[in-house]
């Protein structure tokens, strides 16, 4: 498996790294990911804000981790924090604390995330989602450095580093209202933007080889080697879900104890040879289905296996049941 190596970068001592430590999934020769990593390497160094945008599944929460790990907050906290899941209630109260009597409950202080992040790194994940009466909050947290507790009138000043990550376009979200301008270009000091897994496909055959060693030992099964035919199928893919989908793929065949099969090949199997390949609707179901069963029908695992919140994953099945009822 090899790393990503370029003349200007310190990043092949990954490649000692443990199968299952997250960073070592910074594996591959595509060029252009090599420049993200030199650019990577310099941002950690000089501890700036960093914005990783790309698709969902291109290892966005991976390359926060490794920035963690190349700077010099490396062995300080990292917190990560999903955006999507904040309500307005409670988040600001997540986020930057509260004190003791704020609210109803609040029986004793609490310091937040970015006070307990002292010193580290907080990675603000899907921050495109957060809601827009706390961007103006996390402003001030970027340009002042402090935060003020609910229920306090006294800011009290914070020393972390914010790595944010999104899959959406934040200067589309600017336009249309829904995020802060001041906000997006505070964020941006430095874009580090995650190229789709099928615009480098001459990394294919390093992630397979990652995914199947980390599992072959996790699941304790013999680790797969693709047959020529296999490797061509499996690096002529698209891979809509990125990297997250083709570990899910390879994962799922540990789980199941056979050979990973591409999600065409999965749906070919199970519905008429002349269906359309272009069916979503069926691709979708049979990847839920597929999830659900590599999980003992845990609706939480299976989200986090398809990448998807677990409110969708709910709305996917009441779907599905409700398809099922109608056709019957």
């Amino acid at each position: 498996m090899a790393a990503i190596v370029s003349t200007q970068s310190s990043l092949g001592r990954f490649v000692s790294l443990p199968p299952d430590d997250p960073a070592s999934l910074v594996v591959g020769n595509d060029p252009t990911v090599s420049r993200i990593a030199h650019h990577a390497e310099r941002a950690a160094q000089v501890e700036c804000t960093v914005l990783l945008t790309g698709e969902t599944g291109t290892g966005k929460e991976v390359w926060a981790r490794m920035l963690h790990r190349l700077g010099p907050r490396n062995g300080r906290p990292f917190l990560p924090v999903n955006c999507a899941a904040l309500t307005p209630t409670l988040a600001e109260s997540q986020l930057f604390g509260h004190e003791r009597g704020a609210f109803t409950g609040a029986a004793g202080a609490s310091l937040g995330v970015f006070r307990s992040g002292e010193g580290g790194i907080v990675f603000l994940d899907e921050v495109g989602d957060m809601p827009l009466e706390l961007q103006p909050k996390l402003l001030r947290v970027l340009q002042e450095g402090e935060v003020t507790p609910v229920g306090s009138s006294h800011p009290v000043h914070v020393d972390v580093q914010i790595i944010a990550a999104t899959n959406l376009n934040l200067e589309e979200e600017v336009a249309a209202g829904r995020f802060r301008e001041d906000l997006y270009y505070r964020l941006n000091l430095v874009e580090l933007r995650m190229p789709a897994l099928r615009d480098r496909m001459v990394d294919i055959p390093a992630f397979i080889d990652h995914f199947s060693r980390r599992f072959a030992k996790r699941y304790d099964r013999p680790v797969w080697q693709p047959s020529p035919e296999q490797l061509a199928a499996f690096c002529s893919y698209r891979w809509p879900g990125n990297i997250r989908q083709l570990g899910f793929v390879i994962e799922q065949s540990y789980v199941l104890d056979c050979e990973p099969v591409l999600p065409g090949a999965a749906v070919r199997n199970d519905v008429e040879a002349d269906l359309p390949f272009t069916d979503l609707s069926k691709l979708r179901r049979t990847a839920v289905e597929q999830a659900l069963r590599a999980t003992n029908n845990h609706k939480g695992r299976a989200a986090k296996l398809l990448g998807v919140h677990p409110n969708t994953m709910t709305r996917l099945i009441a779907q599905f049941h409700a398809d099922d009822d109608e056709a019957g």
